[in-house]
């Protein structure tokens, strides 16, 4: 049976939890993902669990947080004056709000802390910092 390798695109299920064993995204319920392997489109450990399955396998890895989505790097959480966001925008703790650097790019943060006169912004993955668990499915190799 053909397994997957480096070039292959490939169709997976899969459900990633944190130490704890909660859940922390799955597909399961939905369509597999497609990426090709050593496309660098997922987290470099996740797309090497895959090589070397075949259709049908599944497998259950750990992923440090290095090869993640790296360290909480505390440069990335700022905290803004109250002000400086838009009167009809009520951040919300947890909220991920889109913002614009001067240059144009955009990103994402997530609201950390709200108070009357500031907001704490983190630029951060929301699972950086954290070692990761993955159970992979390998539904097909396209």
């Amino acid at each position: 049976m053909a397994q997957a390798k480096n070039g292959d695109t490939v169709k997976v299920h899969y459900t990633v939890k944190f130490d704890d064993g909660t859940v922390f995204e799955t597909t399961i319920d939905h369509d597999p993902i497609e990426f090709t392997i050593g496309e660098s489109r997922r987290i470099p450990g996740f797309e090497q669990a895959v090589v070397g399955m075949s259709p049908g396998d599944w497998k259950t890895t750990k992923i440090a947080a290095d090869e993640a989505h790296g360290p909480h790097r505390e440069e990335m959480v700022l905290e803004v004056h109250r002000n400086e966001f838009p009167a009809h925008l009520e951040p919300q703790v947890g909220q991920r709000i889109q913002v614009s650097q001067p240059n144009g790019d955009k990103f994402i943060v997530t609201v950390t802390h709200a108070s009357e006169s500031s907001v704490t912004l983190d630029a951060n993955h929301p699972v950086a910092g954290k070692d990761l668990t993955f159970d992979i499915q390998l539904i097909e190799i396209v």
